[in-house]
């Protein structure tokens, strides 16, 4: 089997459709709507979905959609990195009971992409109804297993951490006991992956600071990046609020989601400036 598997690669059916992130994310139906209900990506104005927010039904679908294939690739990112690396010491390798979390994060992820597949059909969406990004995989292609961890197990499932907790308290305002049962349960399964990544991340880097560096500088770009324009935030009414007791269970520091904040106060900062140009 080859390793170090690239995105375009990736084996789908027929009922998907890839595109990218930023054909994604302006989709009129997602989560990201201004106060008019128009695409909020680009747009200053965002506001936290509630079951009062323009074309809410749509923006849960959408989201739930996204967590769908998130799940998906967060399965195929864990499996390669099973197989991807070797057992040992190096750079190039990594320790045995790495793989076996790894392995028990497969599990969990196939769990997860079941769930998302009947929460779905309950949520009245068919698989494929909306595009995929690959963006979560791209990341699980580093060829450094550190770098790799951080980047996926740090700042995307931290994502995901924050995402989970928007559904489940969106399932929970809108009356959805289903839907803030299923949320809060693969909540829990998250913040175990997000400690696992800030587990190894510490054991491998130990006497290595300079790798310890880039790792965490790879998951400031990552985590930068999918702030998604300052949509992500800690103001109660951000589309997606950051999670920060629940990413303290998962071995973030205080000063680290302060460092996460201020990434997304930089990235709306930056996309303000670019439309003021």
């Amino acid at each position: 089997m080859k390793k170090l598997l690239q995105p375009d690669e990736l084996a789908r059916d027929a009922r998907f459709s890839r595109v990218d992130m930023a054909e994604r994310f302006n989709d009129k139906r997602t989560v990201n709507r201004d106060v008019d209900g128009e695409p909020g990506i680009s747009s200053r104005n965002q506001r936290r979905l509630s079951p009062d927010t323009p074309g809410a039904s749509d923006a849960a679908r959408s989201l739930m959609h996204g967590i769908f294939v998130g799940e998906i690739q967060a399965l195929e990112g864990a499996g390669r990195t099973c197989w991807d690396f070797e057992v040992g010491a190096g750079e190039d390798k990594v320790p045995f009971e790495l793989k076996l979390d790894m392995a028990r994060q497969c599990w969990d992820e196939s769990r997860h992409c079941e769930i998302s597949i009947k929460l779905s059909e309950w949520m009245g969406t068919e698989l494929g109804e909306f595009g995929e990004s690959a963006f979560l995989f791209q990341a699980a292609c580093n060829a450094d297993p550190v770098l790799r961890l951080t980047g996926v197990n740090r700042a995307l499932e931290g994502l995901a951490i924050d995402v989970f907790n928007t559904m489940r308290e969106f399932g929970k305002v809108a009356g959805d006991p289903v839907l803030e049962f299923c949320e809060d349960w693969m909540l829990a399964d998250e913040v175990t992956h997000v400690k696992m990544g800030s587990d190894w991340l510490r054991r491998l880097t130990e006497d290595n600071p300079e790798r310890r560096e880039r790792a965490l500088e790879f998951q400031r770009v990552v985590d930068k990046l999918f702030s998604l324009g300052g949509a992500r935030g800690e103001n109660d009414d951000s589309p997606i609020k950051l999670a920060r007791r629940f990413r303290e269970l998962a071995g973030f520091t205080n000063e680290e989601v302060d460092e996460i904040a201020g990434l997304a106060k930089e990235a709306a900062e930056e996309l303000a400036a670019r439309q003021a140009s």
